[in-house]
């Protein structure tokens, strides 16, 4: 087993159960990894980006192609820097203007055509469809996003959403019952929304859980036990200093 991978393994378990501390309480194990966390992953934000930015997509094909062109991007970066000089903060607007104006125009575009032109697209779709030499046919199948019954639905659900955001009309009758449909379509999309951000995080846990099992192996020095009891003994030494010197109030 090379060296670095054990002193990794060692490395990312402690962290590990120094971030698991705080579901004990906020302590300063718990205070330490994450700082070493944040700083850590700053420092490889900065790198990563200046080894893409200014070395891979400016320096180099500057300097090695010849592209001379991309001096004109590099000016509009640079004036975006005069933000921090007062008496040239000015100049900084029309950098600012620049990029606000492209980003925009790349954008609006993509945006329309991908929230409100496509989700129209998915509503208009025909409900029946003909087959040449088989006629008109309705498919049930709910796993092709394509099928009859899964339009009818999307239909639905979006004319009954709708109707549940226009107030001009009062919810009563069967107003009510389309509301209410809307109301449980609504409920069943934030449902899938929360569902799928509690699956990424459990997907997280489960990939740190993995690793601790992994490293409890004898040829990476068992860490995971080593460190599970160094740190429940911190904690055991914390908890009793805290109660024979609590802190001050002020």
């Amino acid at each position: 087993m090379p060296f670095e991978l054990i002193i990794g393994a060692w490395v990312a378990t402690g962290l590990t159960l120094f971030i698991f501390t705080f579901l004990y309480k906020d302590n300063p194990l718990f205070k330490l990894a994450e700082n070493l966390y944040v700083g850590v992953s700053v420092g490889y934000t900065i790198i990563k980006t200046y080894d893409t930015v200014v070395v891979q997509l400016i320096w180099k094909p500057i300097v090695e192609n010849g592209e001379w062109a991309l001096l004109v991007p590099v000016a509009i970066g640079m004036l975006m820097l005069t933000r921090y000089v007062p008496k040239a903060a000015w100049i900084s607007r029309y950098a600012f203007a620049f990029i606000v104006g492209v980003g925009s125009g790349l954008a609006i575009p993509r945006t329309i055509s991908s929230f409100i032109l496509k989700q129209i697209e998915d509503t208009v779709r025909p409900l029946l469809t003909l087959v040449p030499g088989e006629g008109v046919t309705f498919t049930w199948s709910l796993l092709n996003p394509s099928s009859s019954l899964n339009i009818i639905i999307i239909l639905i659900g979006v004319s009954s959403v709708l109707f549940y955001f226009f107030f001009s009309v009062e919810h009563t009758g069967p107003g009510k019952v389309v509301a209410r449909t809307g109301i449980i379509f609504l409920m069943i999309a934030f449902g899938a929304a929360f569902g799928y951000t509690v699956m990424a995080r459990m997907s997280l846990l489960i990939g740190r859980l993995t690793d601790l099992i992994e490293f409890t192996d004898p040829s990476y020095g068992r860490p995971s036990f080593w460190l599970a009891g160094l740190t429940i003994l911190m904690l055991v030494v914390m908890a009793r200093r805290f109660r024979s010197h609590p802190p001050e109030e002020k």
